[in-house]
């Protein structure tokens, strides 16, 4: 059902999504994580897939505040990309929050295949409080590169 005349955001799991990016060569992966987090966390790596991430910050540290100019951000990667509004958009941030968000974003924007990457590059915290060891991309065991 759409929500304000904007498609719903499907949440695809890790795997699958590794699957439809490896299945469709005009699919593309954003991580709407901040630089800090690419640089000490790292970052997913496609090169088996012949393919880069884009990497576009949804917020900037450390004042959080949410980038005026993502959506335009993101469309002009896209566009050098060659990606169009009807190709697959998977965004990716630590747990699934942001990521969403900006899904939502750009769906307003009109692109019709934007995805949510479910439980992001870390993952939800384990019973120590620690990430990247129950779910997300690294816990997965996909590839992944420092930043």
């Amino acid at each position: 059902m759409e929500k304000f005349g904007v498609l719903p955001i499907e949440d695809v799991p890790v795997l699958e999504t590794w699957d439809r990016l490896k299945a469709d060569a005009r699919s593309v992966l954003i991580d709407v994580r901040t630089k800090a987090e690419w640089a000490f966390v790292g970052i997913p790596d496609l090169t088996a897939l012949e393919k880069d991430v884009a990497l576009i910050e949804w917020q900037s540290f450390p004042d959080n505040r949410i980038a005026a100019d993502f959506a335009q951000r993101v469309e002009e990667a896209l566009a050098q990309r060659g990606t169009t509004k009807d190709d697959e958009v998977f965004f990716i941030c630590r747990s699934g929050g942001r990521s969403r968000m900006a899904a939502e974003v750009m769906a307003s924007a009109g692109y019709r295949r934007c995805r949510n990457v479910a439980e992001g590059f870390e993952g939800p915290l384990d019973p120590e409080r620690h990430r990247g060891v129950v779910g997300g991309w690294k816990a997965s065991g996909l590839a992944w590169i420092q930043g």
